[in-house]
């Protein structure tokens, strides 16, 4: 009956270590892990939102570009009437 303690004191203080360490995951997970995955999105976000704004700044001087051109062949049109 001794023996069957003694290995049960064993198999408790082992689950008391394990207890432990899982803990010790979980408070890195939600302290760093979490964090920092977070700050990544954020920064992925800014990229996003940076690329919208080229993107848009781009097509807005193709526009430019097209009417540009759109009143050169105009221009050119009254040059040739006049």
């Amino acid at each position: 009956m001794e023996g069957i303690d003694h290995v049960l004191q064993q198999i408790l203080n082992r689950l008391d270590g394990l207890d432990s360490k899982v803990t010790d995951l979980q408070l890195t997970l939600e302290n760093e892990t979490n964090k920092n995955i977070q700050l990544i999105a954020e920064g992925h976000l800014d990229l996003n939102r940076k690329s919208d704004d080229s993107l848009r700044l781009e097509n807005e001087k193709e526009m430019l570009l097209i009417r540009e051109n759109e009143l050169r062949r105009v221009k050119t049109k009254i040059e040739e009437i006049a």
